[in-house]
């Protein structure tokens, strides 16, 4: 589970950089911000995940009155739909290692592939760039998020027809670790950048009341596109499973492979990208010209004036070394137990339980993560790990 858990906080380090404001500017917008909004939507100091200026702008006098949670329902859902595309990539690459492990690829192999992961750690490095350059004509996210999930759709589509080979053969030929963790690297890499534009849209796409739901669609979509990437074909890929369950005769293969697997989703990905290029507008109104972008250099230094914060410094130091603990325990547990003769989709299934504990938790600890001292639940919680 741990890479799942490390690309969610990968995701929820959401980009700093991204204030195209000043800082006194800034302020005074929390200040504003919070007198009117409803506490859980605090914006300053709920984790955001981006802070986009405009969302943060009073009304606009040509502002169409407040809309509800029903009428922004479309938007809501899109954002579903888009995080769960961006958590499938992820479920797929952390279903990879447990079929390395059945094909008894050594540790060696395993900690490589977990490279994989990195880019969503690192996207902040990059994230300054999708934000500041973009078609003006085609919209400041889409021009990003559609020729991304294009590329990821045909790129899908291609590993589809190669990861067989990739995967080796079993007979003899093992699995080809290095053009393996290169190619799903290259995927990840994608998906981040997917994860950026979204996120960057998600705050300009809801209204300010409803902005609050974008890191609900955060959690919710990318949870469930883990689960299918990876829970539910690791089962439909298992002979056994499939067998046991899904199929009057059983046959010596599951149901779906690999290949199959990512054929589907890279056809979804072109399809869903097709009608978002096609009917999804992004609303101008929100847009104020005074407020243009400065330029790449200008969002690189804020964002490094931001990591000089003594604060920001010690919590990078916190998040680093939380973790250290149990790194061993949670990447190799699984892999020990295939390796002793688990099948990997009795794994996989356990995770099941966890799906909804993942969706419903962020929903209940929010009211306790959103005050003054967000990280007191963390502290209280870690002595029991």
């Amino acid at each position: 589970m741990s890479p799942a858990v490390a690309a969610k906080e990968g995701g929820r380090q959401r980009r700093a950089g991204s204030h195209r404001h000043h800082h006194h500017h800034h302020q005074q917008h929390c200040l504003d911000v919070r007198s009117e909004a409803p506490p859980a939507l605090a914006l300053c100091e709920d984790g955001l995940p981006g802070g986009e200026a405009e969302a943060l702008l009073p009304p606009e006098p040509g502002w169409r009155g407040a809309r509800g949670c029903r009428a922004e329902l479309g938007s809501i859902l899109l954002l579903l739909v888009l995080y769960v595309l961006q958590g499938i990539p992820l479920g797929l690459a952390g279903s990879v290692p447990l079929i390395l492990q059945s094909k008894s690829a050594s540790y060696t192999d395993q900690a490589f592939f977990s490279f994989v992961f990195w880019p969503f750690s690192l996207k902040l490095l990059w994230a300054p760039l999708v934000d500041a350059v973009y078609l003006r004509g085609f919209g400041r996210r889409k021009s990003w998020l559609v020729p991304t999930q294009y590329v990821l759709g045909l790129f899908m589509i291609y590993m589809s027809t190669q990861v067989e080979l990739l995967l080796g053969d079993g007979e003899g030929r093992g699995p080809d670790v290095v053009a393996l963790t290169v190619t799903f690297f290259l995927f990840e890499f994608l998906a981040a950048t997917q994860d950026i534009a979204v996120d960057g849209w998600a705050l300009t796409m809801l209204s300010r009341e409803n902005v609050g739901y974008a890191s609900t669609c955060n959690s919710v979509g990318q949870t469930a596109g883990y689960f299918l990437g990876n829970v539910l074909f690791l089962a439909l890929e298992s002979a056994s499973f499939c067998n046991k369950y899904l199929r009057f005769q059983p046959q010596p293969q599951g149901i779906v492979t690999l290949a199959d697997f990512l054929f589907f989703w890279g056809a979804v990905f072109l399809i869903t990208t097709t009608l978002v290029a096609l009917f999804k507008k992004e609303n101008k109104e929100l847009t104020p010209t005074k407020e243009e972008t400065k330029g790449i250099t200008d969002t690189y230094r804020l964002l490094f004036s931001i990591i000089k914060m003594p604060a920001v410094l010690t919590f990078c130091l916190l998040i680093l070394t939380a973790k250290v603990g149990f790194s061993a325990a949670d990447a190799v547990t699984g892999l020990k137990l295939v390796e002793e003769g688990v099948p990997k989709e009795h794994l996989a299934l356990l995770a099941v339980p966890m799906v909804p504990l993942q969706i419903i938790l962020p929903l209940i600890i929010s009211k306790y993560t959103a005050g003054p001292q967000p990280l007191n639940t963390f502290y209280k919680a870690m002595p029991f790990r």
